[in-house]
């Protein structure tokens, strides 16, 4: 031990509250390495992920903005300007959680950021598989790819679509 040393965390994480659902059983599955768990991912897993997180991402509000839009409506302190807007916000979400048309139409920067820890193993160009199921939110999706670029501060253009969504 060396003296002095006290170990933080750079990021620290508080209690995951977050409500997830299963995708599938398929293209995983647990094997033990020197005594150890080891979550064995197929490619396939990683390419129907993204495109899921990405569809989800598109039409779907998480369920505390939406009840946080509800508290809008009941608040008898919120202004008639508060309780357009959140009802406004409230019937596009209805509109996009049908799946068909995204909640804006500006939905043509796909990123994504992932970590992976030691006990999960993968044994693909995971940058490869991720953007597989991104092409696939895209081109299935009704999502925009395409980019705006600034001329000057008041204009911009269209280059044209991108050919296929990349991971940066």
């Amino acid at each position: 031990m060396m003296d002095g040393f006290m170990y933080e965390p750079m990021f620290p994480l508080g209690p995951d509250t977050t409500e997830y659902r299963l995708l599938t059983k398929d293209h995983i599955r647990v094997k033990e390495f020197e005594g150890k768990p080891v979550l064995m991912i197929e490619p396939q897993a990683l390419s129907l992920i993204a495109g899921q997180a990405f569809k989800d991402a598109a039409h779907l509000h998480r369920p505390e903005h939406l009840k946080n839009l509800r508290k809008i409506m009941d608040d008898p302190e919120s202004s008639d300007n508060d309780r357009y807007v959140a009802l406004e916000l409230l019937k596009n979400a209805v509109i996009s959680a049908q799946m068909v048309y995204p909640m804006c139409q500006d939905t043509g920067t796909a990123l994504i950021m992932a970590k992976k820890g030691q006990q999960v193993w993968t044994w693909s160009d995971d940058e490869e598989e991720l953007s597989k199921g991104v092409f696939k939110a895209y081109t299935e999706n009704y999502l925009r790819y395409s980019q705006n670029a600034p001329l000057t501060m008041y204009e911009e253009k269209t280059p044209g679509p991108i050919c296929r969504p990349r991971l940066i």
